[in-house]
């Protein structure tokens, strides 16, 4: 054994105690921490060709690489759609890592973590309130969930036409409709080979709206003459959360032939709070759902959901079946996760999704989810009083839109980035209806009031400078 892994292996209790001291330090100190970093790695590369221990490379880490580390998960990173991560969560990801699991069978003689896979994706159907009649999986983010999705559905528009995709490649155009598909799913299509300008747009409602106009969209139906087609619909879109009407597209589904898929990755948690869980009316009847679990449920990235209708677990079968491996057994016989989504290695995703649920309950995501919108209205309020700023749309759920008042795009932008390198938040630049703008998206557990307070009266200094 290599010298400086037999000394690690007898010192592995001290090791990772420094670890742990560490990454509490972290933790206890988020609300201090730089959400901006101007540090930068030196230029010559360090050599690998001989090791120096794991306790001399962190010290490395701390010289070198530590200044990086931003309060990505601390309570004013508002940038993206950015969660941190709760107690529960980090014990299953340390967990996850400690067991060192390749999640794929449910019985055997091997690894069958599958089974608590299994189980978390069914604890997660009732956390939603959706049907036990969905095959869910777990997946890096919402990007690797809408690809899942989408290739199951590009397999189901193929056998609507008599033919196999996954076999023998696209022969067929292949119709997609959707208003404002997220980016993810727009790679999405490119990566299936489906197209990202394969798209048919759907017009927006009108007004102050980002949700699709259900008239158009059955316009746009008729006008593919009974062909199947593909639905890419929206549970809180980036800029605004607004929402698909789900009931009207429900009752479209009943009169014509498509895949519903809705990207739900993080509007999803609307369905914790009472006010809001009417925005999800009617989601239950899409084939296919994705969620991310990185964002409001705050657990350690990569992880998000695919939730795709076991009515269709055969296309999903002949879309990610390993039929080139023998020893891996029939698909159909021998359940194994690996035959129901891309990857054949992954680690165990579920775990920290699996202590968050035990540890919380809905309860405790509830009030969770609720603190975020109601912090996101008090923050919009706070900008919609201040006649140096305009907000652009209602907050509806988790997210503000604005902009500064009177001033050019490079203006907003210059405020932004002076804003930043505060290093006290963090917050991204939009374009919302031809506007340069601002979003502030609130789904970290750790964000109070005391956060948002702050935040606005730094954003009135800089203005007064």
């Amino acid at each position: 054994m290599n010298h400086f892994l037999k000394e690690d292996l007898t010192n592995l209790e001290g090791l990772l105690e420094k670890i742990k001291e560490q990454g509490i330090s972290y933790l206890d100190n988020l609300s201090e921490r730089a959400t901006y970093s101007d540090h930068q790695l030196p230029e010559e590369i360090l050599s690998v060709k001989e090791g120096k221990g794991s306790e001399e490379t962190f010290k490395i880490f701390n010289e070198r690489l530590e200044p990086l580390m931003v309060a990505s998960s601390g309570p004013r990173y508002w940038g993206f759609v950015t969660g941190g991560t709760t107690p529960a969560s980090i014990m299953g990801d340390w967990l996850t890592s400690i067991y060192d699991q390749n999640t794929q069978a449910l019985k055997g003689v091997g690894d069958i973590s599958g089974q608590i896979e299994i189980e978390t994706i069914k604890m997660l159907l009732d956390f939603f309130e959706l049907p036990q009649d969905y095959i869910g999986g777990f997946v890096s983010g919402a990007t690797m969930s809408n690809f899942t999705c989408l290739a199951v559905a590009r397999q189901w528009i193929g056998k609507n036409l008599g033919k196999d995709f996954a076999k023998d490649g696209i022969t067929e155009k292949i119709n997609v409709l959707s208003a404002m598909p997220h980016s993810s799913s727009i790679k999405s299509l490119s990566m299936l080979g489906i197209g990202s300008n394969n798209i048919t747009k759907i017009k927006v409602a009108e007004g102050n709206r980002e949700c699709l106009d259900t008239v158009d969209l059955e316009e746009k139906i008729k006008e593919l003459n009974g062909e199947p087609f593909i639905l890419i619909s929206s549970a809180g879109t980036v800029n605004t959360v607004d929402f698909d009407d789900f009931q009207a597209i429900s009752k479209l589904k009943n009169k014509y032939n498509f895949w519903w898929h809705i990207d739900a990755a993080f509007g999803a948690f609307a369905k914790c709070s009472d006010e809001h869980k009417h925005l999800l009316k009617d989601w239950e009847n899409a084939d296919s759902i994705t969620i991310d679990n990185h964002k409001w449920m705050n657990v350690p990235y990569e992880n998000a959901v695919f939730l795709i209708k076991e009515k269709h677990k055969l296309e999903q079968i002949e879309t990610f079946q390993n039929s080139s491996a023998p020893y891996l057994g029939d698909p159909m016989e021998k359940f194994s996760c690996l035959n129901f989504l891309p990857e054949n290695s992954r680690r165990l995703k579920a775990l920290p999704v699996w202590f968050s649920m035990i540890a919380y309950g809905k309860d405790g995501f509830k009030e969770m989810i609720e603190k975020s919108i109601s912090l996101s209205q008090y923050f919009g309020k706070l900008i919609e009083n201040d006649n140096n700023f305009e907000i652009l749309a209602p907050v509806r759920l988790n997210t503000v839109c604005f902009t500064l008042k009177d001033q050019t795009s490079e203006q907003v932008l210059e405020f932004l980035e002076r804003l930043n390198q505060t290093k006290k938040v963090f917050l991204t630049p939009t374009i919302y209806k031809g506007k340069q703008a601002i979003r502030a998206a609130l789904v970290n557990w750790r964000t109070e009031s005391s956060d948002v307070e702050l935040v606005f009266n730094l954003m009135q200094e800089l203005l007064r400078k």
